[in-house]
């Protein structure tokens, strides 16, 4: 529950963020009239991301077991792939969100009001099928139906509040901080997505050495057991780890984490040196 109280907070944060800037930007310079567009297109954008997250769960219904497993193992990995893109773009460009999405509204407002519904479909709706995509994959992963969903509900909830806080000036946030620390975490938990959707395509039949274990610890982790579902739940870790999927997991965190921490974590650029004040003549006696 706790990897995916996460992912709803970081995702539902960065898309209300994107619709505070929004409204903001309208309300500050004064054109109240296209908040129904933003309205609108953050409706849209929430409503195919939910359509998206109800075709994961039912599209593959009466499919075989090969045919589930590979599914859900393609996606798995596919998921993968967006949540590292977005880990690293909001590591890098955290601090000039507020700037950037101002720029691309005023285009839009120029462009007409399709304009800005669409980029405010666009602006949400991508962290909306991140969300719906990466939770599926945790979902499946975890073998539970509702601690996953009540876990990024309540991130999500938790994230929309802040946003109204910060909104009103009640509570600042360092959001190049918390996007940072969040990005460690997440990358933790992408590994473990990834080895499970490996152990997918490994029972669909597509990978090979599913019998070929690297280690067994179930007998000291119980699944039931509080360690054990930690171990599952948080970093989608089995007990049972095929040799595959452990060199997936390391070859995916030892690179991804020293770049993301080298790109999140690195200060920004050295402010510029002052140039050298010319010294005063001494004022001359008389003068």
């Amino acid at each position: 529950m706790l990897a995916n109280y996460l992912i709803g907070l970081r995702e539902g944060l960065e898309a209300a963020l994107v619709v505070s800037i929004l409204v903001a930007y309208l309300v500050r310079t004064d054109r109240r009239a296209l908040l129904r567009q933003v309205w609108f297109g953050v409706g849209l954008a929430a409503g195919v991301s939910i359509g998206f997250g109800a075709l994961l769960t039912l599209g593959p219904q009466g499919l075989s077991f090969a045919a589930k497993e590979a599914i859900g193992g393609t996606l798995s990995i596919a998921a993968v792939g967006l949540i590292t893109w977005m880990i690293f773009w909001m590591g890098k460009t955290a601090r000039h969100l507020k700037g950037h999405l101002e720029g691309a509204l005023e285009n839009a407002i120029a462009v007409g009001k399709g304009a800005v519904v669409a980029m405010a479909v666009l602006a949400v709706g991508r962290e909306g099928l991140e969300t719906a995509l990466f939770l599926w994959a945790g979902i499946t992963s975890a073998g539970s139906s509702w601690e996953p969903i009540v876990g990024a509900l309540l991130g999500i909830v938790t994230a929309v509040g802040l946003s109204v806080l910060m909104y009103r000036g009640a509570v600042k946030v360092n959001l190049r901080v918390f996007f940072q620390w969040t990005g460690v975490f997440l990358v933790l938990v992408a590994a473990g997505v990834l080895a499970y959707g490996v152990h997918d395509l490994q029972e669909a039949g597509i990978l090979p050495g599913l019998n070929n274990l690297a280690f067994d610890i179930s007998a000291a982790v119980p699944a039931g057991s509080v360690h054990g579902t930690l171990l599952t739940g948080v970093f989608n870790l089995s007990p049972q780890t095929t040799v595959l999927q452990a060199v997936v997991w390391t070859a995916y965190v030892i690179p991804v984490m020293f770049f993301f921490v080298r790109t999140a974590f690195r200060s920004g650029p050295p402010a510029p040196a002052r140039a050298p004040q010319p010294a005063q003549a001494p004022a001359t006696a008389g003068a």
